[in-house]
């Protein structure tokens, strides 16, 4: 199959999640991953990825840009996305969900979601706050 890539440079806007996150889904979908990847773990994640990236790491300041970049090959799909905030601690986020008052919070949902979906999540700083989703082929 080789590989492709896709790239985005946005506003933080939430308008702005719908389109990229069809496009991705549609290159899962012509490069062969399975169905239920494609209907359920790659949008979901890659929503909450953006939601985040957009209302959390930018404040929702729309002069403020998020970059996305998808790249598909033969083993995995790899969707990076960054904003330009300071980022957050991951593993804090995760624990929150162990609390048992969890349900009712407002936050620390969409961290869980992309761990419980994706194979592999990472979160770094460097020019920006990147989350990393990863998802392999099989």
């Amino acid at each position: 199959m080789g590989s492709s890539r896709l790239e985005w440079c946005v506003a933080s806007d939430v308008s702005e999640i719908d389109p990229i996150v069809a496009a991705v889904t549609s290159a899962c979908v012509a490069a062969g991953f399975p169905d239920k990847a494609c209907r359920l773990n790659v949008p979901v994640a890659l929503t909450e990825a953006m939601a985040n990236a957009i209302i959390r790491g930018n404040g929702g300041e729309v002069s403020r840009s998020v970059r996305v970049c998808a790249r598909i090959d033969d083993e995995t799909l790899c969707v990076d996305v960054t904003d330009e905030g300071a980022g957050f601690d991951a593993d804090a986020a995760r624990a929150m969900c162990l609390d048992p008052e969890w349900i009712d919070r407002e936050d620390g949902r969409g961290v869980f979601l992309m761990y419980a979906l994706m194979d592999k999540v990472e979160t770094w700083c460097d020019q920006g706050h990147t989350v990393r989703l990863v998802l392999r082929r099989s």
